[in-house]
């Protein structure tokens, strides 16, 4: 079966995002321009840039044109952060350590991501809300997709913005699965809790604009006075 024309200008426009012809913030052509370029009609254009702002990779501005969404690290943080006291509160977690290291890829990280890379490197980190360690984290990207990572320390808080500004990798979709379990020695001596503790496991696939796992991370969590918050629309 033949795809159909609005997909072909979502590829195409999607391919220039990811490649940084189309960097955050830039001006899309409009809808007559997109249609000439591509040999569509600019319905079929218009169709394309609706999707594409539906998925958040572009918005529209009346009377001004269709950008590349500008992705911020308070905005991407909370994306992806859901820890919090309440829904009314968004209080930024703090980065309070950092570990980076390139290792072999064990054989799940080999058939899970992107390229089946042999090598990995490994962000180990701490983040904590007023004052006390709540999450304990290790994401695991490929050495090949993010070259020379692991010598780029301090990394920056908001590790997305960071990918797609230093690797033209962009985030856009995280498939969580949650659990209850009971807390590592590792994780306790990082969260300064007692092993055994109960505490939540989020085991997350990070997608790109490309349709790619590009990273895999796992989080533990203390859920004592906080909650974990989705908004389903």
């Amino acid at each position: 079966m033949a795809r159909p024309l609005y997909q072909t200008v979502i590829d195409t426009i999607v391919e220039r995002i990811a490649s940084g012809v189309l960097p955050s913030g830039a001006m899309l052509p409009s809808e007559t321009q997109l249609g000439a370029e591509l040999g569509v009609s600019q319905g079929t254009a218009r169709k394309a840039l609706i999707e594409l702002e539906q998925r958040g990779l572009v918005q529209r501005a009346q009377g001004r044109g269709t950008f590349v969404t500008v992705r911020t690290p308070e905005t991407s943080l909370f994306n992806f952060f859901r820890l919090r006291e309440s829904e009314k509160t968004l209080e930024q977690p703090k980065l309070e350590r950092e570990a980076v290291r390139s290792r072999a890829a064990t054989e799940d990280e080999r058939a899970a991501l992107f390229g089946a890379p042999d090598k990995v490197i490994e962000i180990e980190r701490v983040r904590s809300l007023q004052g006390r360690a709540v999450t304990h984290e290790i994401s695991v990207v490929s050495a090949t997709m993010f070259p020379g990572l692991e010598n780029r320390q301090p990394l920056p808080n908001t590790l997305y913005v960071f990918y797609q500004q230093a690797y033209s990798v962009i985030i856009v979709r995280a498939d969580e699965r949650l659990g209850a379990i009971a807390a590592s020695e590792a994780s306790a001596g990082a969260l300064g809790i007692a092993v055994g503790l109960p505490v939540m496991e989020v085991q997350r696939r990070a997608v790109d604009v490309l349709d790619r796992v590009v990273e895999l991370r796992r989080s533990i969590n203390l859920t004592e006075d906080l909650g974990y918050f989705i908004s389903l629309s």
